[in-house]
């Protein structure tokens, strides 16, 4: 799936979402793992908005999508911004690197778009395979609560300046798996014009995360809730997992300059 109708009107329903703070959070949470975030990847970056936000605070960070249409948004955004980012278009079940990195992030919920825990499996294995020693891993996942409780059978409806969106959900209690349909009518003079897109997101509970990183040689060292230092609670809507590969790490001999702003929590 390309997200092509959802790629062009992204950034106007996320305009809520805090993408420096996000960034000023990962940067507390490596400085909290006494990691050098090195050379970073972005995977499912999206729009680009928190790599973007990465590359402001010293990170030598890349990105990476299944979308093409998501990334040149995102690709126009850093070269606007003055910024010389690299993007690559992937999926993470297939990610194929030129080499390894020191720090793999993945936030907002893009995890929760691989429906089987195969696949969930093969994306953490080449992250592992991808990841130098003494790397780290830094992602998040909406919670079973979240997709039970607060999605489930819900509709939502945004009606904002650029664009006006339905959004259904259709909960499968079974696997705590979300379809979304999303509606969108962007207005060009007198008409609008209709376009909609179609996927699904799992939610998967914290032990499984936890033993399919186990299998594939990653160690977890914390589970957060959302924007926190603190243990998720059973209404969490979102879990932060922070993990890294067994070994020493080698990002600041590679690049002593390395560094980001660390605003602690």
């Amino acid at each position: 799936m390309s997200y092509s109708a959802f790629a062009r009107c992204y950034d106007s329903l996320t305009r809520n979402v805090n993408y420096a703070g996000r960034a000023d959070y990962l940067c507390a949470a490596l400085s909290r793992l006494t990691h050098k975030p090195g050379l970073t990847l972005d995977m499912a970056c999206g729009t680009g908005s928190l790599t973007l936000e990465l590359a402001k605070r010293g990170f030598d960070v890349f990105g990476l999508d299944a979308s093409p249409e998501m990334l040149s948004i995102a690709q126009h955004k850093a070269c606007a911004a003055g910024k010389d980012i690299l993007f690559i278009c992937q999926k993470m079940q297939e990610m194929d690197l030129y080499g390894t990195v020191d720090t793999v992030i993945c936030m907002l919920d893009s995890i929760n778009h691989i429906l089987s825990l195969r696949e969930l499996e093969e994306t953490f294995r080449r992250v592992s395979l991808f990841l130098n020693p003494g790397g780290c891993f830094l992602f998040d996942v909406n919670t079973v609560y979240k997709h039970c409780k607060i999605l489930a059978d819900n509709v939502f409806v945004y009606d904002i300046p650029d664009v006006y969106c339905v959004w259904q959900n259709r909960l499968e209690p079974k696997n705590a798996c979300v379809a979304v349909s999303l509606d969108f009518f962007v207005r060009h003079g007198m008409v609008y014009e209709r376009t909609s897109e179609h996927f699904s997101e799992r939610a998967y509970q914290q032990e499984a995360v936890c033993a399919i990183l186990k299998k594939v040689g990653l160690e977890v060292k914390a589970v957060w809730g959302d924007l926190t230092f603190q243990a998720p609670g059973p209404k969490e809507e979102r879990m932060v997992f922070a993990v890294c590969k067994p070994g020493n790490s080698t990002a600041a001999a590679k690049n002593p300059k390395n560094h980001c702003l660390v605003v602690d929590k």
